[in-house]
Formats: C-alpha cells, structure tokens, sequence
C-alpha cells in the first residue's frame, strides 16, 4: 500500500554565499532545534570566484567573504505523522514514531515495524551507504535515566533488523540511546512528547 505524502517543510536554502560582505552576520532562530553532535550540517566549499570579476560588482573597498554553501532540508512527513524523511545535501534521515516501531515502554518491535525498517534499509542500498547512525530518543516523562536505556534498547532493536535486511559486512553501525535529550517538538503536549518518542536512522547520499 503506498502511503500518502505531505511536504510539511521545504527549507530549500541554496544561497551561494559568495557576494557577502565582510561583517555580514547569518540569522538564526533562537528555536531551531539542537541535534544530536557529530550530526551537524556539513557541506563542501563551492567553486571558486574571482574576486576581481566586474560582473561581481562589488561596491568600492568591499571584499568577499568566506564562500560556504548551506545546506538544502527537505522534509517530508506522512499525514498520519509516524513517518519522517529528511534530505539534506549529505544526508538521509528517517524519523519513526515509537508508537509505529513498539508497544508502550517496550523495546520489542511490532509487526507493522519491519515493514517500515525495511523501506530504509532499501534505501540504505539504494545510496551505497556504508555508515549508518540509528539514535533512539524519548520524551521526558519519567526518569532520565530510564530514558537513556529505552532510547538505546529500542535504537539496538532497528539497527539489528537493518542489519539483518542488508545483510552486508561492509556497513557499519553507530548505535545511540539519547533518552530525552534533543527533543523536535514541545514536551510540554502529548503531541509534541509523540514526535519525541521516535528512533532515526541516518545515512550518507550518494555521491553525484
């Protein structure tokens, strides 16, 4: 059954910072939510530009600054909310609801959730992924320290339903139990403490 999508955000950010003057800052909201680290966006310098080329024109006594490209997110979530992908130019992520993957305080998996983890394990294929982060997370209900240990036993149960899927020696795995910490939504409503709960699978784009 192919399920129907929503593009809730397109935050397609392509600026080429080349003609930014020196002293120039970048905006950036106080809310964006913090990831987990190692996750941070990265992306690769772009060609280079002439600083003296008059089709530039550059105001007299003005100077380029740094060139750096941001990265491109493009989310997609399906309307029931269970399932979320986001591209960026060097990454793919998957979001589960925990609700789609487990049972409640369980860290054993649903029928339902090996169809969905083997839609990302194709697509691990399908990007000749080699590297392969599973992050477990939950809301903040309940102790922290039980959240560590939910978040990392259900993030052990997908990355090994992956593994078995790719069934490759070549892909390597870094497995997390974050618990509560980098939440994506609002704990203070059961909505947001829904979107919490969710374990993400993330992997490297093919090259062009």
């Amino acid at each position: 059954m192919t399920t129907s999508r929503l593009p809730l955000t397109l935050g397609a950010a392509t600026l080429l910072l080349v003609a930014n003057l020196h002293g120039a800052t970048t905006a950036r909201a106080d809310g964006d939510p913090s990831v987990p680290p190692g996750t941070e966006p990265s992306a690769s310098a772009p060609v280079k530009i002439d600083p003296t080329d008059p089709d530039l024109k550059l105001p007299e006594g003005a100077t380029l600054a740094d060139p750096k490209v941001l990265d491109i997110k493009s989310v997609v979530e399906d309307q029931s909310g269970d399932e979320r992908r986001e591209d960026t130019n060097a990454d793919v992520t998957f979001a589960l609801q925990a609700e789609v993957l487990f049972g409640k305080d369980s860290s054993k998996l649903s029928a339902a959730a090996k169809a969905r983890i083997d839609t990302i394990a194709q697509e691990v294929r399908k990007q000749n992924a080699t590297q392969v982060r599973v992050f477990g997370f939950t809301d903040n209900l309940g102790s922290s320290a039980h959240g560590d240990v939910l978040s990392r036993q259900r993030a052990n149960a997908v990355q090994s339903v992956l593994d078995q899927d790719l069934n490759d020696p070549n892909i390597t795995f870094d497995v997390r139990g974050y618990g509560e910490q980098y939440p994506i939504a609002d704990n203070s409503t059961e909505e947001g403490r829904k979107k919490n709960r969710r374990v993400e699978v993330t992997f490297p784009r093919a090259g062009e």
